[in-house]
């Protein structure tokens, strides 16, 4: 089986920014990108993206999961990098008619269409290391994908780093250059401790993971970082929040210690999950702090983490009702 995010449908929604406007969006082959080898984004990392996601309820419609949400953060993505600005309803349209373009591909349940908006810097300008790029692409690529742990969703193990994921400013931005800040040290821990990802935690302070929101479940309490400009502020992360103040539990939003954390994991009961577009929500069973394996509660998946899993793709696969108006039926 292919690895996930690795097929691509064939053609993409692309429209270009010449310096003053916008051109009409349309679909073309994927393939049919042509960058100068001096476009601002080989160079200076001006690009941004999203993760999200269209699923086939069993009627056969197709829905897409809070676009909204999704592309006002891209934008704001746009505009923290100072990449040419785009009206909301042009990005929009244009996942709306790739989605529909290839609504027949979407897979069914626990499968779904992965969408990837991006927004590069294509103007060839060397020299604009502190100046920014003047044009720009937006494309819209599409990603049929079955389910993220299609062997089984087993317990993760995270290694407790006292290091920023990036720099403070950047971390609410969805741009490549914080994923790949996180890439060598993700690579380290796992060769060393068998880890699965690194939690973040610069100065002691909880943050997250190189690829998606840390939660901390204890009891009846959701306890995760207060939003600010450190890290970034995942659509998951807020749905699932959302749901769980839906099943009467307490959502605290504030900071976590790295000394509050591991004393609170130690209890029994307590659960960790990471929350992401790709993944939805991912048990942690073990934390890896100074070289000691730490479980959080029995170091299995837990019944909470499972409950706001199970509820969430309810809603995405037209299993429950949708209070909350994130599907968007296309």
């Amino acid at each position: 089986m292919a690895a996930f995010g690795s097929v691509f449908m064939p053609e993409m929604a692309m429209a270009q920014f010449n310096g003053s406007a916008w051109d009409a969006a349309a679909i073309v082959p994927a393939n049919s990108i042509s960058l100068h080898p001096g476009a601002h984004v080989l160079h200076y990392a001006s690009t941004c993206f999203e993760g999200l996601k269209a699923f086939r309820h069993e009627d056969g419609s197709v829905a897409i999961f809070r676009m909204d949400k999704n592309i006002a953060r891209m934008l704001q993505s746009t505009e923290l990098l100072s990449l040419p600005k785009f009206d909301p309803a042009l990005l929009s349209q244009m996942i709306l008619d790739i989605v529909r373009h290839y609504a027949a591909d979407v897979p069914t349940p626990p499968g779904s269409m992965y969408i990837r908006p991006t927004h590069i810097g294509t103007e060839p300008a060397i020299g604009k290391a502190a100046t920014p790029t003047l044009t720009s692409m937006l494309y819209v690529l599409l990603s049929p994908v079955g389910d993220y742990f299609a062997g089984g969703s087993r317990a993760l193990r995270l290694l407790l780093e006292d290091n920023a994921r990036c720099a403070p400013h950047m971390g609410m931005i969805k741009s490549g250059g914080n994923y790949a800040s996180a890439l060598q040290p993700t690579m380290q821990a796992k060769a060393k401790y068998q880890a699965d990802q690194v939690l973040f935690c610069p100065h002691g302070d909880v943050q997250e993971t190189g690829a998606a929101n840390f939660l901390l479940i204890d009891g009846n309490e959701i306890i995760t970082k207060a939003l600010d400009t450190s890290f970034l502020h995942g659509v998951t992360r807020d749905t699932i929040l959302t749901l769980a103040r839906d099943l009467g539990m307490t959502v605290s939003e504030r900071d976590l210690t790295v000394a509050e954390l591991l004393e609170r994991a130690a209890k029994p009961g307590t659960e960790a999950a990471l929350s992401g577009t790709a993944a939805v929500l991912a048990p942690v069973g073990t934390l890896i702090y100074q070289g000691q394996d730490i479980k959080v509660g029995t170091g299995e998946p837990g019944a909470t983490t499972a409950r706001l899993r199970q509820a969430l793709n309810d809603i995405q696969w037209g299993k429950a009702e949708d209070k909350h108006g994130w599907l968007t039926k296309i």
